[in-house]
């Protein structure tokens, strides 16, 4: 089916006179903010938002333009004025007038260049702070702008050649804006201190896209997160705020306190409260708030406003309706599953039969040429029925200790310890893919492997193929070959087995670790921890829709 691709997003008349300032460092950069309404927080953005939060309080007034005399000395901070003629709005940090001339004054965190002048895009801002208080009929003939961190303020006169050079922009801006999304810069020095870069992937898409070579590739992405997950499961627990920390009260025990700033998403099992305080400022904070049955089922998640990448999802909606991309995908993801599933028996069961490993390469060449999806779900079965019929060679029980036997892959509900700890586990990686694929701005609903169903996130289910081995499967035989899980650790009902609340916590302990460990990107040859690697991977997946790659590199270990 051939989908028309139109776009249903409408420019605002409006340009933020911020967005032009990003628009002339990196075109990119302006595309990703404004029209995919992607940011995210770096040591810089933070110390920025530390040196304007003074101008931000409002102060002063700033008097009608009309009513100004030569004597007049006043200051105004965050006054947000616009211009309709040239279309920018602008909030300016301060306001300064002596007689008839007012001054507009931008702060930045930064240092001025070395001649002392500002820099261009610093200077094309203020040029438009200025032509916005002129077309509020106010005199100006000049602008500074301050550098907090030489403590120096510079000035820029508003000569006819810079607002000629300003005002050509904002055509352009538009002509940007309307799409595509501009390529990233090529080996640029701009990128390592830009607060995108994990969202851009610069060196990544230029890579993939064949514009430069594996060897000049950064390590642009943080290696992990410093921000880690919080989980609460003792029943009858509440967790609150007080400042900037969650308060986590259980039963008979202390209050816990942890900071927001160090949280990056909250997961509660059954009987847990939340207060509305908390779960406001988590929604406000952007930390997903992950719910848990009792039993450890993944059953919703709780968030604020994020994911307004509507450009994203339209492709996404696309190319869900078209069945060659679709096909294509999944390929990918099935046939990078079952290799994976074949390095981790290589790895871990020196006595898996060589004819296994050669029926596992070969179903692996046979998804990457699979003619429909319902073909390669006939592969993928067959290569899981090979790499389960094995899986008990990789479990190493002591002697004396509680035979985890293992008969083959069953859920709904699990029948044995080892299948009870694989679901567990199942749960906690679809949970992570769909907050990755929620924090890319995807619709984790709609799949292109695994096909739409009421309540299912398919496109999560999609992404977790190629890692079930490499982290759910790992962390299950670490667990159980270590000691880690015992008989204690499981209660049998009914000829079902689950975790017990003991059992759970050192799960979670050892899936946190798997998530924390380093890994080298098949593809990018740096290391970043597996939790980063989920991001990654959903991020090269909207590169892929966008067209800026030609293909979605699934995620293979050697």
């Amino acid at each position: 089916m051939s989908i028309e691709q139109t776009s249903i997003v409408a420019l605002p008349e409006l340009v933020p006179a911020r967005m032009v300032n990003e628009f002339v460092y990196c075109p990119r950069l302006f595309y990703l903010e404004w029209v995919q309404t992607e940011f995210s927080d770096s040591a810089d953005t933070l110390d920025g938002r530390s040196v304007h939060r003074r101008t931000d309080r409002t102060g002063g007034e700033l008097p009608a333009a009309g009513s100004l005399s030569e004597s007049d000395k006043f200051h105004a901070r965050s006054v947000e004025l616009s211009s309709e003629r040239i279309g920018v709005i602008a909030r300016i940090d301060l306001v300064e007038a002596d007689g008839n001339q007012v001054t507009p004054v931008d702060y930045k965190r930064g240092q001025p260049p070395r001649d002392g002048t500002a820099w261009e895009t610093d200077l094309v801002q203020v040029c438009l702070q200025a032509l916005i208080l002129r077309d509020n009929e106010y005199q100006v003939d000049q602008a500074i702008v301050y550098y907090a961190a030489a403590k120096k303020r510079v000035l820029v006169p508003i000569t006819d050649e810079l607002v000629a050079r300003t005002t050509a922009l904002l055509p352009e801006l538009r002509r940007t804006a309307n799409g595509p999304i501009p390529p990233p810069l090529v080996d640029s020095p701009k990128c390592p201190r830009c607060s995108l870069v994990g969202i851009c992937l610069p060196d990544e898409v230029n890579l993939l896209a064949g514009q430069s070579d594996p060897r000049e590739l950064r390590r642009l992405v943080p290696a992990r997160d410093d921000a880690l997950p919080v989980y609460v499961q003792a029943q009858g627990a509440s967790i609150g705020k007080s400042g900037d920390q969650l308060q986590v009260r259980r039963p008979e025990e202390p209050t816990e306190e942890i900071r927001l700033l160090a949280t990056s998403q909250l997961s509660v099992f059954g009987n847990v409260q939340v207060t509305a305080a908390a779960l406001r400022e988590l929604c406000a904070r952007e930390i997903p708030i992950c719910h848990f049955t009792y039993g450890g089922w993944f059953s919703g998640i709780t968030r604020g406003l994020g994911g307004k990448n509507v450009e994203l999802r339209l492709a996404q909606y696309r190319a869900a309706l078209d069945p060659a991309w679709s096909l294509d995908l999944a390929r990918r993801l099935v046939a990078g599953k079952i290799l994976n599933c074949r390095t981790l028996l290589r790895r871990n069961d020196p006595g898996v039969p060589p004819a296994v490993l050669a029926s596992l390469q070969t179903l692996a060449r046979r998804a990457e040429q699979a003619e429909s999806l319902q073909s390669l779900l006939g592969i993928e079965g067959a290569a899981a029925r090979s790499y389960f019929g094995e899986f008990a060679g990789m479990l190493k029980t002591a002697k004396g200790a509680f035979p985890f036997d293992f008969g083959g892959r069953n859920r709904r509900p699990p029948r044995d310890p080892v299948n009870a700890v694989l679901s567990f586990l199942y749960a906690f990686l679809v949970k992570d893919l769909t907050l990755a694929t929620f924090a890319v701005g995807f619709d984790p609903f709609l799949g292109f492997y695994h096909q739409p169903r009421y309540g299912r996130p398919a496109l999560a289910l999609d992404l977790v193929e190629e890692f079930r081995p490499l982290v759910a499967d790992s962390v299950a035989i670490t667990l159980i070959n270590n000691g880690e899980v015992r008989e204690r650790d499981f209660i049998h009902r009914a000829g079902a087995v689950s975790l017990t609340t003991e059992g759970r916590r050192a799960v979670i302990a050892a899936y946190e670790r798997r998530m924390e460990t380093s890994v080298t990107h098949p593809v990018f040859g740096y290391q970043i921890s597996y939790r980063r690697v989920l991001e990654v991977q959903a991020r090269l997946l909207a590169r892929s829709l966008g067209g800026e790659i030609p293909a979605y590199p699934a995620f293979r270990t050697r």
